[in-house]
């Protein structure tokens, strides 16, 4: 790749993280102090950044505790950083969520919940329902992962199984909520951030159900008897929500603005195809080929939300990988066209990059490097196939996560 066209693509990408900073994003929507204590709790891939920039900005006395990923932690003074497994959730997931439940227990009225909830928060707050285990919540997400089914789907079965999602946190405590809601999901439904902890949605058993047999997810039979007599989560008009509040403090619509500012201002024509594109991540990255090659000169294709993977191989990689591996086979040979696929938070899928770079030049130096990328890409090896062209992405945690952000430079020389 063109190493000024990587440099530009690099400045994009970190001028949409910039915008989800959470020093900057947090700063216009503190709520008022209450009369009694302030208590922090949050989940999610940035939420110890989020905590550690609340630090900064809060004016008063404050505790708490948030969880994040296994090596996602920051230095906070006040405020407890706990670490737990993702993408399938673990003993201290289970313990984290207890902290977190035992934090907000006893709170009055007088007293003010703050919520930091981003990316992650699903498998991060691992609580299985009563008469559940650990053992049947990671073979819940397991078999979620390898769906291919949209977020929406896997959050309305998911808090079918849990005792923290679907509003279930907020409902345990007597204290006013304030959700501050960095969103990772199509759309920026709150509910469906970390599958809603604080915020709960209107869906239910049949919702599971309906998700279940659309997509074909082949749950344990444990989990299906149990789903049969599942206790519904509460209602969003339920009285004990009635006092708190929601607030998304940053979204992939606005780093993409952001993104798109940089480079008009360096002259580029950009094209926001949307925050919000979900489907299966070869699929996109072989239409986003195509249009590509019929785009004009001069041009910047964005676009952003979270595509799935349906696992068919064994390989490595996440799917902005193997969106970027399909789009790489599409414009195989191509001029003048170059892309970056990554996830905000630095972290595609289970691996240590954020993402890759591609040119009509990458299909070739793979094969080169004696791997087949049509291979590869058939089974799930799209982090392999980068390593070998020397185009992974990498930089490591963000401290915020606002999904996918894809780039595509049409005419660079």
């Amino acid at each position: 790749m063109n190493t000024r066209a990587q440099a530009f693509l690099t400045s994009l990408f970190n001028a949409a993280i910039t915008t989800a900073d959470p020093l900057k994003a947090l700063a216009p929507h503190l709520p008022v102090r209450p009369k009694g204590r302030t208590v922090v709790i949050g989940a999610g891939k940035g939420a110890a950044q989020m905590a550690q920039a609340l630090e900064q900005l809060w004016q008063g006395p404050l505790t708490g505790t948030v969880v994040t990923r296994y090596g996602f932690g920051a230095p906070t003074k006040h405020i407890k950083v706990l670490e737990a497994a993702h993408p399938v959730p673990d003993a201290a997931g289970l313990k984290a969520t207890d902290a977190l439940f035992a934090e907000i227990k006893g709170l009055t009225s007088d007293d003010l919940v703050i919520a930091l909830v981003c990316g992650g928060g699903s498998s991060l707050l691992a609580a299985p329902a009563e008469g559940l285990t650990l053992a049947d919540e990671q073979a819940l997400n397991q078999a979620l992962l390898a769906s291919g089914a949209p977020i929406g789907a896997m959050n309305a079965i998911r808090k079918m199984f849990s005792r923290v999602k679907g509003g279930r946190l907020a409902a345990g405590t007597a204290a006013r909520v304030v959700s501050l809601i960095v969103s990772d999901v199509p759309g920026d439904d709150p509910a469906q951030v970390a599958s809603g902890p604080t915020v709960p949605c209107p869906s239910g058993r049949a919702e599971a159900l309906s998700a279940i047999k659309r997509y074909s997810i082949a749950l344990p039979e444990r989990l299906l008897t149990f789903l049969k007599d599942a206790p519904a989560p509460p209602a969003p008009t339920d009285s004990i929500f009635a006092r708190n509040q929601v607030r998304v403090i940053a979204s992939a619509a606005h780093s993409l603005a952001a993104a798109a500012t940089l480079a008009k201002d360096m002259g580029w024509q950009v094209d926001i195809l949307g925050d919000n594109l979900e489907g299966e991540a070869r699929t996109l990255g072989a239409e986003h080929a195509k249009r590509a090659l019929a785009a004009k000169s001069s041009r910047l294709i964005l676009s952003g939300g979270e595509t799935t993977v349906t696992l068919k191989g064994r390989g490595r990689g996440g799917r902005n990988t193997e969106y970027l591996l399909a789009f790489a086979l599409g414009i195989d040979g191509a001029k003048h066209i170059n892309a970056l696929a990554a996830d905000t938070d630095g972290i595609d899928g289970s691996e240590d990059n954020a993402g890759a770079f591609a040119t009509g030049a990458t299909a070739a130096a793979i094969r080169a490097a004696g791997i087949d990328p049509a291979e590869a890409l058939a089974s799930n090896d799209a982090y392999t196939a980068f390593t070998a062209a020397n185009a992974l992405f990498m930089t490591g945690p963000t401290g915020t996560n606002v999904n996918d952000f894809r780039a595509i430079l049409v005419g660079w020389p």
